[in-house]
């Protein structure tokens, strides 16, 4: 049998000294426009390639659901990753580069939010998206890993996980949702 523990340790010290340098700061902005757009009622437009589409989808049933949970209203996100018919006739019929921002075209308003997620901020389906949301006056958040890439570089608020790796940087964008999704059920009105 082979001992991993050496490396598991690695794994989890590392992630650990990313979690560290987070900015509060960036994130209570963010959470600041979350909030904003609910209370204004606007929909969050929330979307990402492969992990990061996970992640999206996951986002969507943790404030619609959870966070709403017993509150006056509710969050009303939506996850462009969630429809695989749109995507793959989009990507077939137009280009896999204009899956999100075709989405986003002629529904978006300036009372929304776009939460686009990409672990190197780079992703050119991203980036066409968040020149949609930028086109329309919208505010972009942008969850990035590695050095935050284009998106970081265009967003208004940044979910940012300052670490070289994409598998940590996933495991961390998950925690931003799940402490935001905690703080706001704990902190929104609650109806008495």
């Amino acid at each position: 049998m082979k001992n991993y523990e050496e490396q598991i340790k690695k794994y989890y010290e590392e992630e650990i000294e990313a979690i560290r340098k987070i900015d509060p700061k960036e994130i209570s902005l963010a959470m600041n426009a979350l909030v904003n757009c609910y209370e204004n009622g606007g929909t969050i437009y929330v979307f990402g390639n492969g992990g990061s589409s996970a992640t999206a989808s996951h986002m969507v049933c943790d404030f619609n659901k959870g966070v709403s949970m017993k509150k006056s209203k509710k969050f009303n996100f939506i996850c462009l990753s969630d429809n695989t018919p749109i995507l793959t006739a989009l990507a077939n019929d137009i280009s896999y580069d204009d899956v999100f921002a075709y989405q986003l075209e002629k529904i978006i308003t300036p009372n929304d939010l776009v939460l686009a997620i990409s672990g190197s901020g780079n992703s050119k389906n991203i980036i066409n998206a968040i020149n949609v949301a930028k086109a329309q006056g919208v505010k972009v958040i942008g969850m990035t890993g590695y050095d935050g890439g284009k998106l970081y570089q265009m967003a208004d608020y940044h979910l940012h996980a300052p670490i070289n790796d994409m598998m940590k940087a996933e495991d961390i964008h998950m925690t931003f949702d799940h402490m935001m999704a905690t703080i706001l059920t704990q902190t929104l009105d609650v109806i008495k």
